[in-house]
């Protein structure tokens, strides 16, 4: 059922992984084309924020930081494993992969290669205060629009 705190929360995640996207492709290797890397990233935002965040709203302000902080987390790992999953479809298909389970291990490496790219301080300064503002915004919402 759509809500107020749903769409916030959607609108909030989606804001967030335009800007984190923005700050990987600055700090990323030169000359890489990412194609739909930002798109594919505020989808992932729109749907963990309206499915994760956007229920779990109206519990208290507390409750509300700790519902941002696990959006975040939600987001970054699925991000992780959507572009990873990418990546390795990509690889398969030249034929990079003895198999498929090692096909599917690809997938995991790739993820925690990719992870390594989100350790900058900025990007974890973003997280932290998009968490932290997203979950308070979402418990506003919840508590102004019933």
């Amino acid at each position: 059922m759509p809500t107020a705190s749903r769409l916030v929360a959607a609108v909030c995640l989606i804001v967030l992984a335009f800007i984190v996207s923005g700050m990987i492709i600055e700090n990323g290797e030169e000359g890489k084309d990412y194609g739909y890397f930002t798109l594919v990233n505020m989808g992932l935002g729109a749907v963990c924020g309206w499915g994760i965040m956007g229920k779990r709203a109206g519990r208290g302000w507390t409750a509300g930081i700790n519902n941002g902080l696990t959006g975040v987390a939600s987001l970054i790992f699925w991000a992780l494993f959507v572009q990873g999953c990418y990546e390795m479809f990509r690889l398969a298909m030249r034929n990079r992969y003895g198999g498929p389970f090692e096909a599917i291990l690809a997938i995991f490496k790739i993820g925690i290669e990719y992870g390594k790219l989100l350790i900058y301080p900025e990007i974890l300064i973003a997280f932290l205060i998009g968490a932290v503002v997203s979950g308070l915004a979402t418990e506003q919402a919840s508590r102004s629009w019933r």
